[in-house]
């Protein structure tokens, strides 16, 4: 089983200097790979105190120069808010510097404040993700880039080539139901990001899968990864005290971040779907909605842990896991403590689980590859 490291660079309420935050995520980050994880993971976001990576790219270049052997994935490369060209030149830099390590996630993005810091219109923001996919897709294929009914690219080549196929390495985060099918057209893996009940996200799975025979073919490959905030303590009862507050108040970043109780939140174009939490807060409270969302992460002790996993595991047929250790303000003693403690008790045994590995790709016969580019007939 394929076990990962998130990162999450949060800084609620400003409680330390963005520095302080950096310094010790970086820390927490670089214990990684030696504590025995098998990637290191970043989230795009940007404005505020609610995740300070700006450039996931950016932060993996850092950790490949870090690491020797650990995946490197973006959970997510937020496509509508960025230049489709750019964004494959970065990712074919990043998996030479790294050797071939990267993994790539794309996602849309949701928040208001990040679709208007940018002066994008967010109704287009899943017609320009689908585009942005599939250029970008396309163009870690092929070598280059062209066309787009909005992007109207130029042909241009990728330079760096990319090296190595992102087939099979490439992923998309899909919240809403009718996103499924989005992502099973574009051929490409599921990141699922914990925000509602297993048992619904095992239905959108369904719909995923059947989307994917319609248009591929055969199965899904690669099977999903799931994220996921963990909490473990060999106390029991102070686990589950400890793992109420922090993921309670992780819940209370989102929902500030997201404006989930505002009357905008859910009301742009193919956001309609995301209306239901302002109802569900609306009507339970903000409170209960986030003793639900706690209740979805893997929390407890040692043992709890791994039940917890396994059983998200069994539902979604996950092949890996993107776990973060620190988050909403957590004290960064406490964050380190949880890190070593689930990479001492858990961490092993997740490991001998049976999954597919993460698919690794051949090389391209560069000189093939080259003058296969550079064929005037594509």
């Amino acid at each position: 089983m394929h076990v990962g490291y998130g990162a999450v660079f949060q800084n609620p309420n400003n409680q330390l200097t963005d520095r302080e935050v950096w310094r010790n995520e970086l820390r927490l980050a670089e214990m990684a790979e030696p504590l025995g994880f098998d990637s290191v993971w970043a989230i795009e976001h940007h404005f505020d105190d609610y995740t300070m990576c700006p450039d996931p790219v950016q932060f993996l270049t850092y950790m490949a120069g870090r690491t020797k052997t650990a995946k490197l994935g973006s959970m997510v490369i937020v496509l509508p808010w960025h230049d489709p060209i750019r964004v494959a030149e970065q990712v074919s830099m990043l998996d030479h510097v790294s050797n071939g390590r990267f993994i790539l996630g794309i996602g849309r993005g949701l928040a208001r404040i990040e679709y208007e810091g940018f002066r994008l219109d967010q109704n287009e923001g899943r017609a320009h993700f689908v585009e942005y996919a599939e250029l970008l897709l396309d163009a870690l294929e092929k070598g280059y880039m062209e066309g787009g009914l909005h992007t109207k690219q130029p042909r241009r080549e990728i330079r760096p080539f990319p090296f190595k196929s992102f087939r099979g390495r490439s992923y998309a985060a899909a919240v809403s139901p009718d996103s499924s099918p989005i992502m099973a057209k574009l051929g490409v893996g599921l990141l699922v990001i914990p925000q509602k009940p297993w048992d619904a996200v095992k239905k959108d799975f369904e719909v995923y899968h059947e989307s994917w025979k319609q248009y591929h073919g055969n199965t899904p490959a690669p099977k999903p990864l799931s994220g996921g905030l963990v909490f473990v303590d060999e106390n029991k009862d102070r686990a589950e005290e400890m793992a109420m507050k922090w993921l309670s108040a992780n819940y209370r970043t989102v929902v500030k971040h997201y404006e989930m109780t505002a009357e905008h939140f859910g009301t742009h174009k193919s956001y309609e779907s995301y209306r239901m939490i302002t109802k569900y807060i609306g009507k339970h409270g903000v409170d209960a909605a986030a003793e639900d969302f706690a209740k979805l992460m893997p929390w407890g002790t040692p043992d709890q842990v791994l039940e917890k996993l396994s059983t998200v595991k069994t539902m979604i047929d996950a092949e890996g896991f993107m776990l973060n250790f620190s988050y909403a303000g957590m004290p960064y003693d406490e964050a380190e403590r949880n890190l070593k403690l689930f990479s001492k008790s858990v961490l092993p045994e997740v490991k001998k689980w049976q999954t597919e590995p993460l698919k690794d790709p051949a090389e391209f016969d560069a000189r093939q590859y080259i003058e296969s580019v550079n064929d005037p007939r594509g």
